[in-house]
């Protein structure tokens, strides 16, 4: 990729977005961008120096058109008047998937890629090639507990990154090793179908290196006609290439287990973090890194100390009295293996879910499987719509949702009614779930707990 002097973003403060940014902004270019609200992530890159603005006002795109590179997300309106003026200017531009791409070009790319499960799996595989002594680059779409940033760096010509499958972002990326953990039916605003969903999925296995490796989770469907890397499978502990043998289950939810692979065994390990998703996750880590090169005793170690994601089955509170866990999970696979998994870790416990739907599309039509995941809880709250890029489609709300739930005692709640409703109920194990702005409510929630815990 070319390189210019100013880089500018629209759309800076998603996690895909920020990553890049970051990447340039360490390089020593002028970085600064849009956002259409402030957030926690915002606030912590204008701290690391780069200029964010949240009105969309064009005059504040940098004006030398030949010097400045626009990378924008495809989350933002084609309306945004910034975003027009880009396009008459004649600024270059690109998505922030091409971007990643061309960073990716030229460096040993390791890629996550799967419609649930990626985030932690690339995060806990960066965090074992930068544990193991010998670094990579990681584009993350999380934030990295043990190192407070989705962004890592290195001398190491080694890429770490999240594949992301919407607006077949992925395809971008053409990976030396790869892992897909899931192809279940999401993003139906681009794929349409099911089958599209699959079609794309075979077309990034099919772009990983002839002389690499695809590692794909035993059981889920993926085309592999044209396919020529070695495929290999995982899974949580059914015998296969790679699994997590011998499960011993710890107190708190831990699990000690043998990591089967190819080559051998490694006994006695544990990931650092809780949960049966989490072996899971860790067994594709683990892997990519055995495939890589790394030494068993170090992988063994860096599983260990891994602490997780933000707001990944992130655990907050944890008493004898109450307990609140937060997680990005916005579908309904990943909301079912939450509720399993915190079942698993706090049982007996009474538990309350929160959830805020996430797009007006993924509500329409997922909303039956959604109600059957959230039927799991014993109580659910459920908040409005968010709408993230998309316009309101008529009939389509949370009662959808709502109103298919079996079970569980469960209401309807505006965001400015939520601290309130919390405050007049008895919580015993509480859980909050979506990939909007539910995460505004993460530290007025854990605060008001610590004071009845």
């Amino acid at each position: 990729m070319k390189r210019y002097d100013n880089y500018y973003f629209l759309g800076i403060g998603g996690i895909g977005m920020s990553a890049i940014a970051r990447y340039f902004n360490h390089a020593g270019y002028s970085v600064s961008g849009y956002d259409r609200t402030p957030s926690p992530l915002t606030a912590q890159l204008e701290s690391e120096g780069i200029a964010i603005h949240y009105e969309d006002r064009p005059d504040l795109i940098p004006q030398d058109v030949e010097k400045t590179f626009v990378i924008y997300t495809p989350a933002i309106p084609e309306d945004l008047g910034e975003f027009r003026e880009v396009l008459r200017r004649g600024y270059p531009i690109c998505k922030r998937s091409r971007a990643l791409g061309e960073i990716a070009r030229g460096q040993k790319c390791l890629a996550i890629s799967g419609t649930h499960g990626k985030t932690t799996t690339s995060t806990l595989l960066a965090h074992i090639l930068t544990d193991s002594g010998e670094g990579c680059n990681a584009f993350l779409g999380g934030i990295s507990k043990n190192y407070g940033t989705n962004l890592l760096l290195s001398a190491n010509k080694v890429l770490v990154a999240e594949a992301d499958e919407f607006d077949r972002s992925f395809l971008q990326l053409f990976p030396d090793i790869a892992v897909i953990t899931a192809t279940d039916a999401d993003h139906l605003d681009i794929y349409s179908d099911h089958r599209h969903v699959l079609e794309a999925f075979g077309e990034f296995a099919s772009q990983v290196s002839a002389e690499g490796s695809l590692i794909i989770k035993k059981g889920v469907e993926v085309p592999l006609e044209k396919v020529s890397a070695k495929v290999y499978r995982y899974s949580f502990d059914k015998p296969c290439d790679f699994y997590a043998g011998e499960i011993t289950p710890l107190e708190g939810g831990y699990f000690d287990f043998t990591l089967v692979h190819p080559a051998g065994r490694i006994p006695h390990c544990k990931v650092g973090v809780p949960g049966w998703v989490n072996v899971e996750n860790a067994v594709a880590a683990s892997a990519v890194a055995l495939l890589h090169g790394v030494d068993p005793g170090a992988l063994r170690q860096a599983l260990a100390s891994f602490s997780g994601v933000k707001r990944r089955f992130d655990i907050h509170v944890n008493t004898p009295r109450c307990a609140y866990i937060d997680d990005y999970a916005h579908h309904p696979n990943e909301i079912r293996a939450a509720i399993g998994s915190i079942r698993n870790i706090f049982p007996g416990r009474r538990i309350c879910g929160i959830f805020q739907p996430h797009l007006y599309t993924r509500t329409r039509d997922f909303a039956e499987d959604f109600a059957d995941a959230l039927s799991g809880l014993d109580e659910l709250i459920m908040l409005p719509i968010y709408p993230a890029r998309e316009l309101p489609i008529e009939g389509v709300c949370s009662e959808m949702i709502l109103d298919k739930v079996k079970g569980p005692e469960k209401m309807l709640v505006q965001k400015d009614q939520l601290m309130q409703t919390l405050r007049s109920r008895e919580i015993d194990c509480l859980v909050t779930f979506g990939a909007g702005d539910i995460d505004r409510f993460i530290q007025p929630i854990e605060d008001y707990l610590k004071t009845i815990c």
